[in-house]
């Protein structure tokens, strides 16, 4: 749909215009109480520019002569019209406003590619006269039987192969010429112009359709004309996706058949025109130019927008099974599947599979298509995009690990999830292009953040939000219960038979929550069959309270109700991380990452336990995912205390208070970071260590607190000021004349304004012998007077 405010012409998506931010006008009249008068005005009008988005054509005879759509039709209405009128939008208000302005040659802000975070580069459209292969032919390498696929019509000894042949091998004939040419006639309406491309099934033609308005079109032929399979595979296309309606996937308009001069007859996908570039001719073009392969976050962006076609096709029982950067053209900012020649219904135990090795699952032959076989595509094809993947007998081979490839050790999340994608074992593998497009764009946002270190929140379909922070503050302690208290808890699946009751239920202790539940139970068991969740909550309500053992006996007791699960794996890590057993608790943790490697909550426990064990390499390790957590989602405001932590362990003072001066202002930690961030500057220093210019710094850093205690404003003041008396002990004399805290930046100053702090802090404290204590310390730290 295109937009019809004048002078626009941006597509609708989403109720809105990707160009200037407008909602649709109501398609209907207005009721006449509003004084409203529809009339049609064509945007378009003869020998006018087509108003299709990114199409070039020119309107002849109401059509489009280059794509045949018919122009849009405008609605104007009075002044007086509203345009709060129902557009199927849930504004509250019917005014219009705009974001920026833009044209249509400028790129929108909001494109269609990229999940919004990634600004892919937009790829012009083909003027289809210009796709025409000059020479069509298929190169002597590329000629396989359709049957054994073994080589042939390869040339030897100076002659050239035959194009056309029988198998040596197997006896199956043969052919790779054109069955069709400039201006043949194809099923009485198709006149051909020449040929696009050739591929694993067939020849691929560009034509015009004499019944439409002499729109462009595409047919695609058989490759080899006396292969039966390949003809039924044609037939299946054809019975399967007549009925197919997906942005992302070529539209099939027809099948028809033409009989050649050799008296055979073929028969012909009529397919619309995407004038675009293959994903396979965008990475050959950067392979040629750099030797680089896409972008991490592009070719991401690119599977993304796949990944709900694919499902589409599953929901309608159909699987693709040629996933490849071949079979993905990008226009402008859209991306489309272009070849349906393998597509093929996944109950189908008699049709061939076609599909390409190297990209194909290792299973398929007998399992047959499967979700499972269609994971394992899409993430060779992920891998093929981003990396080197050695090549075996021609075809792409076994992937490399971080060791070998560095893209891998720098986005461990990528990787984990290409090894899910790819695992051997099917069941292993995503269960759904929708889980797959979950994860994956819980990578592309770490992805993202990596390379330019902002943050990319985002909701999770898995896990709560944080529960609590753990290891507030430069010195805190971090302990295996606040960690466990502190980490995200699975969300309840809704459809479970206690999801109800567990919304409703109050307690926390397990004996409170059995009691509450044991009534409501019976009922939930009865109608609606076991419920998962309340037994999960259970063990929860055991690890809350610290009883390890018992958590793992109500785990033992859902281990076959629930085999394989990934909530039973993050209870257990916590159980064995409350226990001590810090071994056993990464490796329960390390199997949630693996099965979710875009989720930030296994992340999060796997710093924790690696800081808990206290190794060199697992610090380093507790670090890294510290670190990666933080970058992605500020919520998670664990990782950066415990990144500071870390880093100020291993003497890194700036890179901790680098990190904590991240935590923006508007969080409730706030001013626990910036006193944390003072502590780091000056605890544990020598007077050798300090400067003046570190000294004023963590001055005005405390200046700009703003506490609510007094007494925490007493002791972070006192900190600076016992840093800066060590230093004029030592001998230093201030270059500037500026106070330090209200302080005279001498020694006397500097013992006036610890006084005050003394003496603030016996106020604040309800003790009196501390009082005692601490005006005490005021008395001797004041400077002699002769009063």
């Amino acid at each position: 749909m295109i937009c019809q405010e004048p002078g626009c012409g941006g597509a609708i998506e989403d109720g809105y215009c990707v160009v200037c931010g407008t909602a649709p006008a109501e398609a209907t009249s207005v009721s006449a109480s509003e004084n409203a008068v529809s009339v049609p005005n064509p945007v378009s009008t003869e020998g006018d520019a087509c108003a299709e988005s990114g199409c070039t054509g020119t309107v002849v005879d109401g059509y489009c002569d280059e794509c045949g759509t018919a122009p849009a039709v405008r609605t104007t209405t009075s002044a007086t019209s509203a345009r709060s009128a129902s557009t199927g939008t849930n504004r509250s208000s019917g005014r219009s406003v705009r974001t920026g302005r833009s044209t249509s040659s400028k790129a929108s802000a909001r494109g269609r590619l990229g999940a919004g975070m990634v600004d892919v580069p937009r790829i012009p459209r083909i003027d289809p006269a210009t796709a025409i292969m000059v020479v069509p032919e298929v190169a002597e390498s590329k000629r396989f039987c359709g049957k054994c696929e073994r080589a042939v019509g390869r040339g030897h000894d100076g002659v050239p192969g035959r194009t056309e042949g029988f198998c040596p091998n197997c006896g199956t004939r043969f052919s790779f010429t054109p069955k069709l040419s400039n201006g043949d006639l194809v099923g009485g309406q198709y006149e051909v112009a020449g040929c696009l491309a050739h591929g694993g099934l067939g020849w691929i033609y560009l034509a015009t359709d004499r019944n439409v308005s002499d729109r462009w079109v595409v047919l695609k032929g058989l490759l080899n004309s006396g292969d039966v399979d390949a003809m039924a595979a044609a037939m299946a296309e054809k019975r399967f996706l007549a009925e197919v309606e997906h942005p992302s996937i070529v539209k099939i308009h027809n099948f028809v058949e033409h009989t050649g001069p050799d008296g055979i007859a073929v028969g012909y996908i009529v397919m619309e025109y995407v004038g675009g570039t293959s994903l396979k001719q965008i990475l050959r073009g950067r392979r040629d130019t750099d030797g680089s392969y896409l972008p991490p976050a592009q070719a991401i962006a690119y599977i993304l927008e796949m990944l709900p076609a694919l499902g589409y096709l599953h929901s309608l029982g159909l699987a693709y099974c040629d996933f490849k950067p071949d079979n993905m053209m990008q226009t402008d900012e859209q991306l489309k599947l272009i070849d349906l020649g393998a597509v093929i219904a996944m109950d189908d135990q008699d049709s061939n599979i076609y599909g390409t090795i190297g990209y194909q699952a290792p299973e398929i032959a007998e399992s047959g298509p499967t979700v499972a076989t269609e994971v394992y595509t899409v993430g060779r094809t992920l891998a093929v995009l981003v990396m080197n993947v050695p090549q075996q007998g021609g075809h792409f081979g076994e992937l490399p690990g971080p060791v070998t490839e560095p893209l891998l050790s720098k986005y461990d999340s990528l990787h984990r999830f290409l090894v899910r994608a790819t695992d051997a074992e099917p069941e292993a593998r995503f269960s759904s292009m929708e889980e797959m497009a979950d994860q994956l764009t819980g990578v592309l946002r770490e992805v993202l953040s990596t390379d330019d270190g902002v943050p990319r929140p985002g909701m999770s379909a898995y896990f709560g939000p944080p529960r609590a922070v753990f290891g507030v503050g430069a010195d805190a302690v971090v302990a295996p219960g606040t960690v466990v208290a502190a980490l995200p808890v699975p969300l309840v699946d809704p459809g479970d038979s206690g999801a109800a009751l567990l919304a409703t239920t109050t307690g926390s202790t397990p004996a409170e929550l059995a009691s509450a539940f044991e009534a409501g139970l019976r009922a939930v068991v009865t109608k609606r069959g076991e419920s998962v969740e309340i037994p999960l909550r259970l063990v929860r309500a055991t690890l809350e309270v610290g009883d390890s053992e018992g958590a793992e006996r109500r785990l033992d007791g859902l281990a076959e109700t629930l085999p394989g699960d990934w909530r039973l794996a993050w209870y257990r890590g916590q159980a064995r991380l409350l226990a001590g057993d810090f071994g056993t608790a990464r490796a329960e943790f390390d199997a949630v990452y693996a099965a979710l490697p875009g989720e930030a909550a296994p992340k999060l426990a796997l710093a924790a336990v690696a800081e808990l064990a206290g190794a060199d390499a697992a610090t380093q390790e507790a670090s890294r995912y510290y670190d990666t957590v933080w970058r992605t989602d500020h919520s998670f405001a664990s990782a950066v205390f415990g990144l500071a932590r870390l880093r100020r362990a291993r003497g890194d003072r700036e890179g901790a208070v680098a990190a904590l001066d991240q935590v923006d202002a508007a969080s409730a930690l706030h001013s626990e970071a910036r006193i944390a961030a003072v502590e780091t500057m000056l605890t544990g220093r020598a007077a050798a260590e300090l400067s003046e210019s570190l000294l004023r710094d963590a001055g005005a850093r405390v200046e700009r607190l703003r506490l609510d205690s007094k007494r925490r404003g007493a002791q972070i003041r006192m900190r600076v000021l016992d840093a800066a008396l060590a230093w004029l002990a030592a001998g230093k004399v201030p270059s500037a004349h500026e106070s330090l805290l209200g302080a005279r930046l001498d020694q006397d100053g500097v013992r006036i304004g610890l006084e005050r702090c003394y003496r603030d802090l016996a106020r604040e404290t309800d003790n009196m012998w501390t009082r005692f204590e601490l005006v005490d310390r005021a008395n001797l730290i004041r400077p002699r007077t002769t009063l």
